[in-house]
């Protein structure tokens, strides 16, 4: 039967057809899987007893420890968008560099990056500035199509920067992939890749992003001086305690997260519950619980965890003397301060309704992310079991150019199809199957895995089916149109190609870091 060959080709077209005609995506990936396993197993082109391993697989997504750092670094980046400490960042950096030329891009782009390590979220900072910085540049007197490309673009920052999602999927994805070649490589004692690897490879590169961002508009500002005059001098630029007072919070909060991984002192989830629990007393200091409170809880935290980590505490054991009695009340006492900044944080937090809405959103995205990751794991197996992985690692083997000619492809091919899904469907349906023969062409892991996340992160501007561009357009002025936000990407996407070529110029870029850290 000349169709059952192409059944895993005529899969994957079924699926973007199912994607793209609105259906909930889990659905139509786990639809299409179940019609293509029984199309194979009735055409013989497949082993139904291959499902068998469905059980196991969907075992390990709900045992897997890194992806429980997903709900915790979500609970931080909602929490913090909630508790509108994003309003304040754009109001004192807006006002900050207001009065240069292009000034107010780069204000956007500053806030963009800082958002993006404290938060991680791209429509949280899509919308915020959409609301905030977008009708402050209309009026200032910047090119519309230029201000909604600002917008969008330093909003996806969150995706390159860690911590974030992309990046904590991509490194359980990639760490299987390599974990993968190094067995067909015939090696059986096998090295892993951790988060950690893959924060500390996108931080220069997410930095090298923002570089290249603001290179862009200093230059546009130079050439065009038209489409971004500088704000009018009479709402003054804000004091250095009033700058402080924005930027220092955030900013020690994502060298508490970041420092604790890189350093090693702890694992990406136990540094995503201390994000998870900065970001809940920096609310309810703003919410207006006692900074004094707030102050002497955090302290407290911050001297138990170093205290505990130099000179740990066995009560349990029976030769505990008075002296590690004497530090373990110690201890409870600094636990139980900080928790009571905690608790009246939350308190606040409640009666402010942004609790409730930050545990709600928190809930619908992590069970989005999850029901993705499992469906994707029937459909993964299906389409091994109809020859789909002989035929992807065939097709890049045959490419011109070898292992460079194979790795153009592969990301053109994750490009295209960053126009019609999401990252999420790209990296744990489409990454499993590509990355393990481009690991074993002789790529570097986390170098590879550091393109690819760029690569992704541009699928949030492409449209039409762009994330951030449907978040401003829900969230902008009604005078800017959508072919104006179309417009004003379109640079901005080619700067992400660059993004890319030079970060594959320049490898160092995304291994330097992780080889000296680990």
């Amino acid at each position: 039967m000349i169709i059952a060959e192409y059944l895993d080709l005529l899969m994957f077209a079924a699926l973007m057809g199912a994607i793209l005609s609105g259906f909930p995506v889990s659905f139509a990936i786990s639809g299409t899987a179940i019609l293509f396993a029984y199309l194979g197993w009735a055409s013989g082109a497949m082993n139904i007893n291959l499902l068998g391993a469905l059980g196991q697989r969907v075992f390990g997504v709900l045992t897997n420890e890194v992806l429980i750092a997903i709900p915790l670094f979500v609970t931080m980046g909602v929490i913090l968008e909630r508790s509108r400490i994003a309003e304040d960042l754009l109001d004192t950096m807006g006002r900050t560099f207001g009065q240069l030329r292009g000034g107010l891009g780069i204000s956007v782009i500053l806030v963009g990056a800082l958002l993006a390590a404290s938060t991680g979220i791209v429509g949280a900072t899509v919308i915020a500035m959409g609301m905030i910085a977008l009708p402050t540049m209309l009026r200032t007197g910047y090119d519309p199509r230029l201000a909604s490309g600002l917008v969008c673009t330093a909003g996806t920052l969150g995706q390159i920067i860690p911590p974030s999602t992309l990046l904590i999927i991509l490194s359980d994805v990639m760490s299987s992939a390599y974990q993968q070649a190094q067995y067909e490589q015939g090696k059986f004692s096998v090295e892993t890749i951790s988060v950690g690897q893959i924060f500390a490879g996108a931080l220069v590169p997410g930095l090298t992003l923002v570089a290249i961002y603001i290179l862009y508009v200093l230059a546009r500002g130079v050439i065009r001086p038209q489409d971004m005059p500088p704000a009018p001098a009479s709402e003054g630029r804000p004091g250095l305690g009033e700058v402080g007072r924005a930027i220092l919070p955030p900013v020690g909060l994502i060298i508490a997260v970041l420092g604790a991984i890189l350093s090693g002192i702890a694992t990406p989830t136990e540094a995503a519950s201390v994000g998870a629990i900065g970001a809940i007393l920096m609310a309810g200091a703003r919410q207006g619980v006692s900074p004094r409170l707030i102050g002497a809880g955090v302290a407290a935290l911050l001297i138990l965890a170093f205290a505990a980590g130099l000179a740990p505490v066995r009560l349990q054991r029976s030769d505990a003397g008075t002296g590690a009695w004497a530090l373990g009340a110690v201890y409870g006492v600094l636990a139980l301060v900080g928790m009571a900044a905690i608790l009246a944080s939350l308190r606040r937090l409640g009666q402010r309704d942004v609790l409730a809405g930050a545990v709600t959103s928190t809930m619908t995205v992590t069970a989005m992310i999850f029901a993705t990751i499992l469906m994707a794991s029937v459909f993964s197996l299906v389409f091994v079991g109809l020859g789909g992985e002989e035929r992807v690692e065939h097709i890049l083997e045959s490419m011109p150019g070898g292992p460079t000619g194979a790795l153009i492809f592969a990301m053109a091919m994750i490009f295209v199809l960053g126009f019609f899904l999401d990252f999420v469907e790209i990296t744990v349906i489409l990454l499993p199957l590509i990355a393990p023969v481009l690991i074993l062409m002789g790529h570097d892991p986390v170098w590879l895995a550091i393109l690819i996340a760029i690569n992704l992160q541009t699928s949030f501007l492409t449209p039409p089916f762009g994330f951030s561009l449907f978040y401003l357009r829900g969230a902008a002025p009604p005078e800017i149109t959508t072919g104006q936000i179309y417009q004003g990407v379109a640079p901005f996407i080619l700067l992400q190609i660059v993004a890319i070529a030079v970060i594959w110029a320049v490898p160092a870029l995304a291994t330097w870091l992780p080889g000296v850290v680990f």
